[in-house]
């Protein structure tokens, strides 16, 4: 239809293209390298995206914390600029530490002076620098994609939770992602059928943030849709193998 290429097109094409981009699957370095060039566009970027997840993220770990936060240490895995923590910051939390792969994000997310720790780390290629057991809650917003961070994570994200701590992730729903999001929710129910972790929230959010393309919004809306994920890792840890 007509009113829906008018939706995504009115976004100008070098957003469209930098979006674009990031999420074609190029090879880590150059990825990296992309992220670096975006850091200092990158908010007014997701601004005119109407990008939701970084404020539905922290809603959802604000409901999952009965108690006022004050102590609660949290890590945002693949941080970007600080967005997360913004949202985070708002509903109290102050124990905010931070990773991501590129060294041009971690820079304005410093630049904020929101976090307490900042770590430069590519996630699926090495350890997260934390020891186990180490957060009351860990985010992953926006990460998890299609050419972006594999979900063989998972487990990585739950061995710096402490028991009875809160995991928040999100995907996006959109057709490109389709494939990732099936693999990324086999392993979150595979987590789940062995007693790491249980889902306490699995929730569709159909504007999500605007498409960049015709063929990604939602039945002509000219938006994609995104889910947010919340679990608690189970209080007793499963037996740990030798």
């Amino acid at each position: 239809g007509v009113s829906l290429g008018g939706a995504a097109m009115s976004l100008p094409a070098a957003l469209r293209e930098r979006v674009a981009a990031v999420h074609r699957g190029s090879a880590l370095p150059e990825r990296l390298r992309l992220y670096d060039g975006w850091a200092a566009r990158y908010e007014q970027d997701v601004a005119a995206l109407e990008y939701r997840a970084p404020h539905l993220a922290a809603a959802s770990l604000a409901f999952a914390f009965p108690a006022p936060p004050a102590g609660a240490r949290l890590l945002d895995v693949a941080c970007g600029t600080g967005l997360v923590a913004r949202e985070l910051h708002c509903r109290g939390f102050r124990c905010l530490h931070g990773v991501d792969g590129s060294a041009g994000m971690l820079e304005r997310a410093r630049s904020s002076g929101l976090y307490q720790e900042l770590r430069q780390c590519v996630l699926g290629r090495e350890p997260l620098p934390a020891p186990a057991e180490h957060y009351d809650a860990v985010t992953v917003v926006g990460a998890l994609g299609e050419g972006q961070v594999p979900s063989t994570v998972l487990p990585e994200l739950l061995r710096v939770t402490k028991p009875g701590g809160f995991l928040c992730l999100t995907t996006r729903s959109n057709p490109s992602n389709l494939r990732y999001k099936g693999e990324l929710e086999a392993a979150l129910e595979q987590l789940e059928r062995c007693g790491a972790w249980q889902k306490l929230q699995a929730q569709e959010v159909e504007q999500w943030e605007r498409a960049t393309s015709e063929e990604e919004s939602t039945q002509g809306t000219g938006y994609i849709s995104g889910v947010v994920y919340l679990y608690q890792k189970c209080p007793v840890p499963p037996l740990k193998e030798d």
